[in-house]
């Protein structure tokens, strides 16, 4: 049976693109292990403690889309998440350019990151925007959270 529920497809496609991206540049990071195998062992688990961090990160984004009626991202509820992943990002972008040569990285996967990371941080800046947007149109319509009334 089919569900008649509306999805929005233009965001599913842009989140799906960026797993997939992310995806990609993690096979093409541990696909170095054959490449280098006495670099690999040092190399391998500094990049999936690095990774792993990140995709903890991607799940938590994950389970917010999959929990609002149009699975799309709350500005609100999803810019600290952002943050994080763009934290994240940076760090391994940090590393796996600090560690080229010795971990044999190919400059092709550098720069996929350094655009996801990228693409990542201008993602996250426009939630916090809108967020901060949101709670200030709430403070001044008086909508925001309610606060204790009366003698402290």
């Amino acid at each position: 049976m089919r569900s008649t529920r509306h999805i929005d497809r233009g965001n599913s496609r842009r989140w799906n693109s960026l797993k997939f991206g992310a995806a990609l540049a993690l096979a093409a990071l541990l696909g170095l292990a054959s490449v280098a195998p006495t670099f690999a062992a040092d190399c391998n688990t500094d990049i999936i403690k690095l990774t792993k961090a990140r995709q903890a990160i991607i799940d938590k984004l994950n389970k917010l889309v999959a929990a609002t009626p149009k699975h799309q991202l709350d500005p609100t509820t999803s810019c600290g998440p952002l943050r994080e992943l763009a934290a994240a990002e940076r760090a391994l972008v940090a590393y796996l350019t600090k560690n080229k040569d010795w971990c044999q990285v190919p400059d092709t996967a550098i720069t996929n990151i350094e655009a996801s990371s990228k693409k990542t941080a201008t993602v996250a800046g426009n939630a916090c925007r809108v967020a901060e947007q949101i709670k200030k149109s709430q403070d001044a319509l008086g909508t925001g959270p309610a606060l204790p009334h009366g003698p402290l």
